[in-house]
C-alpha cells in the first residue's frame, strides 16, 4: 500500500507594509518656498515699476502699492503652482491676503503717527508749549511764545464733567438691562445700540438747540460737556452691560440664598465683582469723548486764555484748537496743531493702555 506524501508547506507570503506617504502641511515652509517668495517679490517690484512708471506713466505711491500687490499675488501663485499642488497654492494666496490686511492697517496707523509727531516735533521741543496759553499770541510769533496749557485744562474739565454725567447713567442703564429685564429692557438696549452709531454733529445740534437756543445758555465748557456726555453714554452703557452679564449667576444665587434682596445683591455682589470691567467701560467712554470735535464747534466756543469756570465764557479744548489752527491756513499754526494732535494721541493711547490693563486684571481675578 503506497502512501502519498503530503505536499510541502508553502512558505508564508511576506507581509507588505503599507506605503507611508509623507504628509506635509500646506503652511510649512521649505527652502524652495522661501526662494519662490523672494523671486515673486523681486519680479513683482520690477514688473510694477516698468508698467506703472514707463508704460502707464502713473504717479503716486498708493497706485504703485495697489498694482504691486496684485502683480505679486499673481507671480506668487504662478511660481508656487509649478512645484506644488492646488491646495498649497490656495493656501499661499489666502495667507498673503490675510497677512496683507493687518499689515496695511498697521502701516496706515504708523504713518499717521509718524507724520503727526514729525510735523509737531519743532513745537514740542519748547517747554512753553505745555505751560503757556495763546492770549495775545499772533500766528507769526515764534514757537518760543504761546502754548496749549489752557487747551489741556479745558479738555480735562469738559471730559471730567461729561464722565460724571455719563458714567452713573450708563451703569444704571446696564443694571436695568441685565438685572431687571423685560420689554422695557429690550427697548432700551435697542436705543443704546442705535446711539452708539449716532453722528457726533447730531449730539452737538441737540445740545445747541435745547440748551443754547431753547434755554438761553451761553457757549461754555458745561454745554460742551453735555454734548460729550451724549456721545460717551451709549459706549459706557453697552460696555457695562457686557461686563455685568459676565458675572457668574452662582454669585447671585448664593446672595439670594443668604436672604439678600435683588438690589442688595446688585450693590454688594454684582457691581463689586464687575468693578475692573466697569473701569474698562469708563476709560473707553472717556477715549471716545476726548477726541470729539463736531459737538464742540457748536457748544463750547473758542478762547485763547485760561478759563476754569465751565459755566461762563468759552472754553477751548484740544480737538477744537487743532481744528481752528489747521483751518487758519498759517504754516506755523499748522505746526502747533500737529503738536497738539501729538498730545491728544498720547492721551488717547494712555487711556487705551489703562483699559487693557484693567481688562487684564479682571481676567486674572
Amino acid at each position: 500500500m503506497t502512501t502519498t506524501a503530503p505536499p510541502p508547506a508553502s512558505a508564508p507570503a511576506p507581509v507588505r507594509e503599507p506605503l507611508r506617504e509623507s504628509v506635509r502641511r500646506p503652511s510649512s515652509r521649505t527652502r524652495e518656498d522661501v526662494l519662490t517668495l523672494l523671486g515673486a517679490l523681486v519680479a513683482s517690484v520690477a514688473t510694477t515699476w516698468l508698467f506703472y512708471t514707463k508704460v502707464l506713466a502713473g504717479e503716486g505711491t498708493v497706485g504703485f502699492v495697489v498694482l504691486w500687490y496684485a502683480v505679486f499675488v499673481a507671480f506668487y501663485a504662478g511660481l508656487t503652482s509649478l512645484s506644488r499642488p492646488r491646495a498649497v497654492v490656495v493656501d499661499r494666496v489666502v495667507t498673503t491676503a490675510v497677512i496683507a490686511a493687518p499689515s496695511l492697517i498697521g502701516l496706515a496707523l504708523l504713518s499717521t503717527v509718524v507724520v503727526t509727531v514729525a510735523r509737531g516735533l519743532p513745537v514740542l521741543l519748547h517747554p512753553n508749549f505745555f505751560t503757556d496759553d495763546m492770549a495775545g499770541i499772533r500766528a507769526s510769533d515764534p514757537f518760543t511764545m504761546g502754548g496749549i496749557a489752557h487747551v489741556i485744562l479745558g479738555t480735562l474739565i469738559e471730559v471730567a464733567i461729561a464722565v460724571s454725567i455719563a458714567m452713573p447713567l450708563g451703569v444704571a442703564t446696564a443694571v436695568y438691562i441685565s438685572e431687571v429685564g423685560g420689554r422695557g429692557a429690550r427697548l432700551i438696549r435697542t436705543v443704546v445700540e442705535a446711539m452708539t452709531a449716532l453722528p457726533s454733529i447730531v449730539a452737538g445740534l441737540f445740545i445747541y438747540s435745547v440748551f443754547l437756543v431753547g434755554l438761553g445758555m451761553q457757549a461754555s465748557g458745561f454745554a460742551a460737556a453735555l454734548a460729550l456726555a451724549v456721545m460717551a453714554l451709549p459706549i459706557m452703557a453697552r460696555a457695562s452691560e457686557v461686563v455685568l452679564r459676565v458675572v457668574p449667576g452662582g454669585l447671585r444665587e448664593a446672595s439670594y440664598a443668604l436672604g439678600a434682596s435683588k438690589w442688595q445683591t446688585v450693590w454688594r455682589v454684582v457691581l463689586p465683582t464687575a468693578r475692573p470691567g466697569l473701569a474698562t467701560a469708563l476709560i473707553l467712554g472717556v477715549a471716545r469723548a476726548v477726541g470729539e470735535t463736531s459737538p464742540l464747534l457748536l457748544t463750547s466756543g473758542a478762547s485763547t486764555f485760561f478759563n476754569v469756570d465751565p459755566f461762563h465764557n468759552p472754553m477751548n479744548s484740544l480737538p477744537l484748537f487743532i481744528y481752528a489752527s489747521v483751518v487758519s491756513g498759517n504754516p506755523d499754526m499748522e505746526d502747533r496743531a500737529y503738536a497738539a494732535a501729538t498730545v491728544l494721541l498720547i492721551l488717547v493711547l494712555v487711556l487705551f493702555l489703562l483699559a487693557r490693563l484693567a481688562a487684564r486684571g479682571r481676567k486674572s481675578r
